[in-house]
């Protein structure tokens, strides 16, 4: 038998030591591992939110940005508009007064308004009448439109081709250097048809404008007249100002900006000294003066691959950061929003370090309590322990562990195994527990400021729409306090002129739990305010909707800006009717009513008669006076539901709803014309205008828009023709005169270059002798397909196209070589001709009667020009220099057609004249109307008063040569004593005329 000491108490307790340490420290390593291992996986999952909290960040803060840009867009091009339709869409009126300029030395012309709103500058050297006239135009809109636009932007400017600047406000304009050349900058070609085929707005890159001395970016938006770039409008940002829209709420978070060319425009070391100093020098903000090399490759690589949006990490100075490169449309610029990652972390190192600390604490408390155990157990229980875990250790996985029970050595079996599993469960929900709990509080934290801060108007409401929370913002929008809103209705609170959708908006909610859309909320002071209002839900975690979040963003601003602009561009400004581009729009809408076939209206169409006379003697702001009087005449005469439109200058067009008939028509023409007949106070004067109208009936006459009105415009000149102040259907005839017009005007000009035209002479008898005393020339046209084309037919439309100029040079000159062939044969040599409107007004009217005079050899006496009283009664001072020059050449002057126009005996005592004709209207009645006996006796007697010379025209009888003898009237002409002759005929006329029977006196 073989004795085994047994082992000894010091045996065991150095055992149970040794196992409590080996385990202790198995324990704490294991722990370690799991804690590394579950900090790293939690590190990476915070990274990983990071991130994505970045890119929601700055997606939500470009997309807002994004908003203002479209928002100035928007109001630029709509200006843009207004400004292309006043002033480059109108017709050229010449007649706009002298601008106002600086008095200086420069070559440079300026303007300043004397309220400072606006200034305009341009070269000397391209000024020209038509831009006398843009620079007055252009001060009074930008008067308009400029307190509107300079909310918007640092300045406002139009542009021209011709370097013509009109900008608001005024400082500019007077700062410019004298060499600016404003068509020279980059602006002007970058909104070409080359750069911009599609003419839209386009925002410039950030520059520095070395005369304000800012750097700026700018919205350029062209303006084509006639299909021809001539002009841009351009309003100016401050970069300052527009970065001010890119604020950074969190104090962890940088910015930069950075253009499309790689400049950089915003970014924490660049201060207000540095942009002044580097724009002063003409230096672009480089990125790698700024930022450092690993940020500048980044932002490289978004340019040149033109992402919409990258995120990267990079290094600086020993540190990660974390960045999201974003591109805002529209501006080409690129925003960059950078963190450190370690500002993530800092929470996650402290929670590390508590990690390790409770391990440690763990692993020492477990060893205790194995110390204690196997200090306390049996030697046969920690052998047959010991000699399972030699057998395992040996290789038999099959080994058989103690059992577990209720003693330490059983609970210790069992904690073994539940050990990992518990810890592993103890770490999780604590890090759940911390982790859901910062978030709680952060979330809740910045939800509660970001609501309280908001700069728009938040109301929180239950289930049932009652008001549970209001912000600040609201209570300042509104003027109400908190009491007025707590439990209220949330459909309370919207203004009465806006309740008659509270029944859809209630809809909306209970069937979609969402509405959105423009309303108006009511105000203390009885006002309403525009806010763009937004009602989502909130749903609790089962997704119930439990209550609502009501957003109100301020619009009252857009909405005046919408209202102005819709006024500028649909109403005339000076008298607040609709303008051309509202009325086209109303006919159209009329049309295609009228095409359905029960709906008829009546367009009228009418400008005022003598309006420019009015005008020019009277003064522009008279003729302003008179219009607005006119528009509101016609706006307290005529119906609610017709259109009153001015389309330019004195024209007006009205269109008349539910008109079937013409007799229906004509009531309301015979209206407009008592209404505008009513004398009319303008200052100290007193006015009586009558108005031509023309009226076409839809939809009977045409059923197109153009067609229309070209046959509205076409009755109207009839009305004109038959003696103004009345009114004319349309009617197919009118088409076909209008066409014929047309006919001969293109005539006309082929008959100028292939000669086609000669000259008749009537003789001018002395009615005592029968001797001949000289001849009228009067021009005729034989056309070589149409034969003869009376004088009553082409005349007003050479007049009207100009063409008279050319023509009447002709006759003058025609007429003095007849005239000096007849001198040199000896024969009388007196010729008359007619001078018309365009050839009195033209300014090189006395050079070519001179030249005339020289070339054809005529002695000036002989020459007898003859001008109507209506052309003489335009300009009165004018008129009589004219005369003056033109008697300073020798050449003798005739009033004709006298008594049929506007006469004023105090001019006609001024006017240098020779010669009264009597007009063939008052012979021809003679003797037949004694008022016409009458009139013609006054005009011989007051002429003889003013030792002028008398002669009568369209003598066609004995009784009439001899009414005029009588009456001390003795130089005549008419179909009594010749018809008009050719130059055959003349010198085949004797030299006394034996028509009739001469009597002695």
């Amino acid at each position: 038998m073989v004795y085994r000491r047994p082992p000894s108490r010091f045996g065991i307790h150095s055992l149970s030591i040794k196992l409590s340490v080996l385990i202790s420290a198995i324990c704490l390593i294991a722990g370690i591992f799991a804690a590394v291992f579950m900090l790293k996986s939690e590190q990476k999952q915070l990274m990983f939110q990071e991130n994505e909290q970045l890119n929601q960040y700055s997606a939500r803060f470009i997309g807002q940005f994004g908003q203002l840009i479209d928002s100035k867009t928007n109001i630029a091009e709509q200006a843009n508009a207004v400004v292309a339709r006043e002033l480059f869409s109108a017709e050229r009126d010449y007649s706009a007064p002298m601008p106002q300029f600086i008095a200086t030395d420069e070559s440079t012309l300026r303007s300043v308004t004397p309220d400072g709103m606006s200034a305009a500058v341009m070269p000397k050297a391209n000024y020209s009448p038509y831009y006398q006239q843009l620079f007055t135009r252009s001060e009074a809109l930008w008067r308009i439109i400029s307190p509107t636009l300079t909310q918007e932007f640092f300045n406002y400017y139009l542009l021209t081709a011709d370097d013509f600047v009109r900008i608001a406000p005024a400082t500019w304009a007077m700062d410019a250097p004298e060499n600016y050349r404003a068509n020279n900058a980059v602006n002007f070609s970058r909104v070409g048809p080359e750069l911009n085929p599609d003419r839209l707005a386009v925002w410039t890159p950030v520059y520095y404008d070395r005369v304000g001395r800012k750097w700026v970016v700018s919205i350029v938006t062209p303006i084509y007249q006639n299909n021809e770039h001539t002009a841009l409008t351009g309003a100016d940002i401050e970069l300052s100002n527009l970065l001010s829209f890119l604020p950074i709420d969190d104090k962890h978070q940088q910015m930069f900006v950075v253009d499309g060319k790689g400049q950089l425009l915003a970014h924490p070391k660049l201060d207000d000294a540095t942009y002044q100093r580097y724009g002063r020098e003409g230096r672009a903000l480089r990125m790698s003066d700024f930022i450092n090399p690993q940020l500048v490759k980044l932002v490289g690589d978004a340019l040149r691959l033109e992402l919409p949006t990258m995120t990267e990490e990079f290094e600086y100075d020993g540190e990660q950061y974390l960045t999201t490169i974003s591109k805002v449309d529209g501006l080409d610029w690129y925003v960059g929003i950078y963190r450190k990652q370690s500002s993530a972390l800092e929470a996650l190192e402290a929670l590390q370090l508590k990690f390790l600390g409770l391990f440690i604490l763990y692993a020492i408390l477990v060893a205790l309590l194995l110390h204690q155990a196997l200090y306390q157990l049996v030697l046969r229980r920690i052998y047959l322990l010991v000699d399972a875990v030699s057998s395992f250790g040996k290789g038999k996985m099959d080994t058989e562990f103690p059992p577990e029970g209720k003693d330490e050595i059983g609970v210790l079996n069992g904690s073994f195994k539940d050990m990992s599993v518990e810890l592993i469960n103890t770490i999780t929900g604590l890090n759940q527990r911390i982790k859901e709990k910062d978030i709680a509080e952060q979330a809740a934290n910045r939800l509660s400021k970001a609501v309280a801060h908001s700069g728009t108007g938040v109301l929180i409401t239950n289930y049932q729409l009652q008001i549970e929370y209001v912000n600040p913002k609201m209570l300042e929008m509104t003027g109400f306090d908190e009491e007025h809103f707590t439990n209220a209705k949330l459909l309370s609170v919207i203004a009465k002129e806006m309740a008659i959708f509270n029944d859809d908006i209630e809809y909306d909610l209970r069937t979609r739990n969402y509405w959105r859309g423009d309303t108006m909320l009511e105000q203390i002071d009885g006002h309403a305010l525009w806010v763009s209002l937004s009602v989502s839900p909130i749903r609790d975690e089962e997704g119930g909707v439990n209550s609502y979040v009501v957003s109100a963003q301020d619009i009252s601003f857009v909405k005046e800006s919408q209202r102005k602009m819709e006024q500028l561009a649909y109403f005339d400004t000076l008298t607040g009717l609709a303008n051309r581009t509202f009325f086209r729009m109303q006919l159209r809408k009329s049309m295609a009513l009228a095409e359905r076939g029960h709906y008829a209206f009546a367009l009228f169409y009418f400008d005022l008669d003598e309006f420019k006379r009015i005008n020019d003697t009277l003064g522009h702001d008279i003729g302003d006076q008179l219009l607005v009087e006119v528009a509101n005449r016609l706006k307290n005469r005529l119906r609610t539901e017709d259109t009153i439109a001015r389309l330019g200058g004195d024209e007006f067009a009205v269109l008349l709803s539910g008109i079937e008939s013409q007799e229906r028509a004509k009531e309301v023409a015979h209206t407009i014309q008592r209404t505008l007949n009513q004398p009319i106070t303008l200052g100290n004067n007193e006015v009586i205008v009558s108005a031509s109208i023309g009226i076409t009936m839809a939809p009977d006459d045409s059923s197109e828009e153009d067609q229309l009105l070209k046959h509205a415009d076409l009755a109207m000149y009839e009305a004109k023709a038959k003696g103004k102040n009345t009114y004319h259907f349309y009617s197919s005839e009118l088409n076909a005169a209008a066409n014929e017009r047309l006919y001969i005007e293109n005539e006309l000009r082929q008959g100028i270059r292939d000669s086609q035209f000669h000259l008749n002479y009537q003789p001018q008898v002395d009615s005592r002798t029968g001797k001949v005393l000289g001849f009228e020339a009067l021009i005729r046209w034989t056309h070589p397909t149409q034969g003869a084309i009376s004088p009553v037919k082409f005349i007003p439309i050479a007049e009207a196209t100009g063409l008279i100029v050319e023509l009447g040079e002709w006759v003058l000159r025609e007429a003095c070589r007849f005239s000096a062939r007849r001198a040199q044969a000896g024969l009388e040599a007196n010729i008359s001709v007619n001078l018309s409107v365009r050839q009195f007004q033209d300014a090189n009217l006395i050079p070519c009667l001179a030249n005339i005079l020289e070339q054809t050899k005529v002695a000036p006496k002989n020459l007898h020009l003859e001008l109507t009283e209506s052309m003489l009664m335009g300009d009165v001072d004018t008129a009589i220099s004219q005369l003056h020059d033109i008697k300073r050449l020798g050449v003798s002057i005739s009033i004709d057609d006298f008594g049929t126009g506007y006469s004023s005996l105090n001019y006609l005592k001024r006017f240098p004249v020779d010669v009264l004709k009597v007009d063939r209207s008052f012979v021809q009645d003679i003797p037949d109307d004694p008022n016409d006996m009458a009139i013609t006796a006054a005009i011989i007697a007051m002429a003889q008063k003013l030792n002028l010379n008398v002669v009568a025209e369209g003598v066609e009888t004995k009784e009439q040569m001899e009414f005029l003898k009588a009456n001390n009237c003795f130089v005549v002409q008419g179909y009594y004593f010749s018809p008009p002759l050719t130059e055959q005929g003349v010198a085949e006329l004797p030299h006394v005329i034996f028509g009739y029977e001469a009597t002695s006196q």
